[in-house]
């Protein structure tokens, strides 16, 4: 396996249940919502962005 660029912890999972539902999330809810949130991330688009952005930004400085 490669080597991992980014990551979620449980902390920014119950940091948002906080801010959203007043509350942190049960240890279900938590089960449920770790094992689906990689199915709610694109993670295609969110790499090819940042790829576009940082190439359009070095050939503006090249």
């Amino acid at each position: 396996m490669g080597k991992i660029v980014y990551h979620l912890s449980v902390d920014d999972v119950q940091n948002v249940s906080e801010e959203e539902l007043g509350r942190p999330l049960n240890e279900r809810e938590l089960e449920v919502i770790c094992n689906n949130l990689g199915d709610q991330i694109n993670w295609y688009d969110a790499i090819a962005v940042t790829i576009n952005n940082y190439i359009s930004e070095t050939k503006k400085t090249a």
